[in-house]
């Protein structure tokens, strides 16, 4: 018991970060409430593929990955398995299930609620900080800051919950920037606790996965739902293909070399891109996963709607451009003739969106497969890995 009765600990420095340090079942256990969570907002995303449809999925989605994103970085820094800890953990992922509860009118009738659960699951992390700056006198200003700047923007969205829409929302807007600007506005005091090399790589990828996993949940509920037939067998199949090249491109290209070399140098602009730049990769991929869902369901004879055909090839082309400016700032592997193919990439997808007017959904899906198939060739050719000579 004496060891679960213990503070938070600093988990950063020259030492830990000699020490393997991998997610803990605890982060696993509590990434299980954001698989729901996201699976949530994707289904407000299929029941509206409008473009007003797709903002307020975005919009929603942004809290939910912001809350994710408040508690990986704690644990990448301050993680301890005690009582305390795991109980707030727990609280938190009571929180993020009221979130998810109340996603599908998140922007109508439970707007309310989504609001109060995003405060409940903030002030969580508050109190984490609170006791962070208690025990650990070096991280103490960093987390007071923190404490502070979550504290406000947590107070906003309880504020809001009692303000009638549409200035609820305006409140929730001001509540991110404060959310997000918080770490900006630290970057001094974050000099000297920088995040763990190690984890941070790992926890990232592991919300990938779980968008990821949702493209292929897509795919599943698509096929189960419909008549099989040659058609839509074979564009289940090449659903499954994008979501597979998406992880090919995303995870051959990452490691925690660029966030070393930022560690070393002092640079810690790299964190904050590496934070900020996976936004639109996980919008993009959770909204593919959609877009998926859509051709499988469609009528094979009949040619693509445009809001359908915009959703599918605009969020693959999200996940192009987000990851072509991963490698243009060297968040992941650094490469300029990759940045270019990734965007050449993105550009035919909005070509396609734009020119497909009157084509098949197997056509679409088809060269939307195609050109992420080509991204992959090219990472092979380039890394030496194939040859075709």
């Amino acid at each position: 018991m004496k060891i679960l009765l213990q503070p938070p600990r600093l988990r950063i420095g020259e030492e830990s970060e000699q020490e393997p340090r991998h997610a803990t079942w605890l982060e696993l256990f509590y990434d299980l409430v954001f698989v729901v969570a996201v699976s949530q907002v994707a289904h407000n995303l299929y029941e509206d593929v409008s473009l007003k449809g797709f903002l307020g999925f975005t919009f929603l989605f942004i809290p939910i990955w912001w809350a994710w994103i408040g508690t990986t970085f704690y644990s990448n820094r301050f993680d301890s398995d005690d009582i305390a800890h795991r109980l707030l953990t727990g609280v938190q992922m009571v929180a993020i299930a009221a979130l998810a509860v109340n996603i599908h009118h998140g922007l109508s009738d439970s707007s309310g609620g989504f609001a109060l659960a995003y405060a409940a699951g903030r002030a969580v992390l508050v109190i984490e900080y609170l006791r962070v700056a208690k025990h650990i006198p070096s991280a103490r200003a960093l987390a007071t800051r923190y404490a502070t700047g979550f504290a406000i923007a947590a107070s906003l969205w309880l504020l809001s919950a009692f303000v009638p829409t549409p200035q609820r929302f305006i409140i929730w807007v001001i509540g991110l920037i404060v959310d997000f600007a918080t770490p900006l506005t630290a970057r001094k005091l974050q000099a000297g606790l920088p995040p763990h090399l190690e984890h941070l790589p790992e926890r990232f990828g592991l919300f990938t996965i779980i968008v990821l996993g949702e493209a292929i949940i897509a795919v599943v509920d698509g096929v189960s739902e419909q008549e099989w037939d040659v058609s839509s067998a074979v564009c289940a199949v090449l659903g499954f293909a994008i979501a597979f090249c998406l992880w090919w491109i995303y995870f051959e290209n990452i490691d925690g070399s660029a966030l070393r070399s930022a560690s070393s140098a002092g640079k810690l602009e790299v964190f904050q891109l590496w934070l900020y730049g996976h936004l639109p990769l996980v919008i993009g991929l959770a909204a593919a996963g959609v877009g998926v869902e859509h051709i499988i369901m469609g009528e094979s004879s009949v040619a693509l709607p445009a809001e359908k055909r915009w959703l599918l090839c605009g969020s693959v082309a999200l996940c192009l451009l987000a990851l072509g400016f991963l490698h243009r700032t060297g968040v992941i592997f650094r490469c300029k003739v990759r940045t270019k193919f990734r965007f050449a990439a993105a550009a035919v997808l909005v070509l396609v969106a734009v020119i497909g007017v009157g084509w098949s959904p197997l056509l679409v899906v088809g060269i939307v497969f195609l050109v992420c198939a080509s991204q992959v060739v090219q990472d092979l050719y380039q890394s030496g890995k194939v040859s075709f000579g």
